[in-house]
């Protein structure tokens, strides 16, 4: 097999050291070509880049001059679209290593319109889940247990060899041509967060299927980019834990990347245990605000293709100015005066009592007229909701 991995990273030289020793020591017999995109790092990781570009032929590199970061979720489609030179490429973060026989699972499970992800190993660091095996072989490169972690997996491929189960997260393997049929990750997300579910929602409603093998996985230390940029430190007694809190920076643009996923897609993030998608309808709502409440504006403008609102002309205005910089969605034609001619599909009328209860319905909106299937008006809560049609446009938002 020919591959390219995609390594988009800031200022995680040490892992990416680390991650490249592991890959070349047990790539097997395939051709990888290692894809490192610098993202305006100040460590020194250019400087490493170039030196293996001079050292490895199947090393390719891209820099970010910055002074700002772009962010992955541009950075993985300039690797796959302007570096790459293999059909198959796999999302690949800095921060893992790669086990032997996981390309060998790969080889073998990818196919056409199908995406195989490996199976995470990790530490302790976050709660466990069924799609991933928690087990401590170390916290940082430093003091990584490589052979305990070696004579340990080989119980897990004498026994996890031929499992399967249906999700997708990182690492995850593609062909080239289904990644560019959709255009790619979509830049709403930029410079990261969410970028991920976005586009496994639009892989999932184009048809792709997802397959993780447990027989073929990475050991991840997670998370050792802009979400915790302190890394993970251990107690006394050997308990690990990240050393500081979500930097600030993180936590503003997951908040960010969070609204813009309700405004593209009308709902949370959602997915089953193994984190395979779930996808509820998109409709065409646009809610009708009868009162100048800026707050309740915030909070609702990102659950609706339109929100028609009784403030006054300036706090509209002010409302637009603040919070345009956060998005690339035209808010000007989301955001429109209390008597705008009202052109949505449904309408949700709020007047001056509004709940939390209330919230929470507009929240599991998709669900509730999906159960419903009828058109017409009905009461709920303080909502009044008038239903002319009931189109869904999820696949309207397949392709960038």
């Amino acid at each position: 097999m020919k591959i390219s991995l995609i390594q988009p990273g800031r200022n995680n030289l040490k892992y990416l050291k680390w991650s490249y020793d592991s890959i070349r020591k047990n790539q097997g017999k395939h051709e990888v070509e290692i894809c490192v995109a610098d993202d305006a790092s100040t460590d020194g990781t250019w400087d490493w880049c170039l030196e293996m570009i001079d050292k490895d032929p199947l090393f390719k590199a891209l820099k970010w001059d910055g002074p700002e970061r772009v962010g992955h979720t541009i950075l993985y489609d300039r690797l796959v679209n302007e570096i790459a030179t293999k059909d198959i490429c796999m999302i690949y973060h800095a921060d893992m290593y790669l086990m032997p026989g996981a390309l060998d699972q790969i080889e073998h499970k990818l196919r056409d319109k199908t995406i195989v992800s490996l199976t995470r190993i990790e530490p302790p660091l976050h709660p466990e889940g069924p799609e991933k095996m928690l087990m401590d072989f170390g916290i940082e490169p430093e003091e990584f247990k490589e052979k305990e972690l070696l004579e340990w997996f080989k119980d897990v491929q004498l026994h996890q060899a031929t499992k399967a189960t249906e999700g997708i997260f990182a690492p995850w393997a593609f062909y080239k041509k289904d990644f560019q049929e959709i255009n790619g990750h979509d830049p709403l997300y930029a410079p990261q967060s969410k970028e991920d579910s976005d586009i496994f929602n639009r892989f999932q409603l184009n048809g792709i299927k997802f397959i993780q093998t447990w027989g073929g996985c990475v050991y991840h230390m997670t998370c050792r980019g802009s979400r915790f940029a302190d890394g993970a430190k251990r107690n006394p007694d050997g308990q690990v834990f990240m050393k500081n809190r979500e930097t600030d920076e993180w936590l503003t643009q997951n908040q960010k990347a969070t609204r813009n996923f309700i405004r593209k897609w009308g709902h949370f993030v959602k997915h089953d245990r193994f984190l395979k998608p779930i996808i509820p309808h998109k409709y065409d709502v646009g809610i009708v605000l009868n009162n100048n409440n800026t707050e309740l504006l915030h909070a609702l403008e990102p659950w609706c293709n339109t929100i028609y609102c009784g403030v006054g002309v300036n706090l509209r205005q002010q409302y637009i100015t603040i919070e345009q910089p956060n998005t690339i969605m035209d808010l000007s034609k989301r955001v429109l005066p209390y008597n705008n001619e009202k052109n949505n599909e449904i309408l949700v009328a709020i007047n001056d009592k509004f709940t939390q209860q209330d919230f929470g319905y507009i929240q599991q909106l998709p669900e509730i007229l999906a159960n419903s299937g009828e058109e017409g008006e009905f009461e709920l809560g303080n909502l009044n909701i008038t239903v002319l049609s009931l189109n869904t446009y999820e696949k309207d938002l397949i392709k960038c």
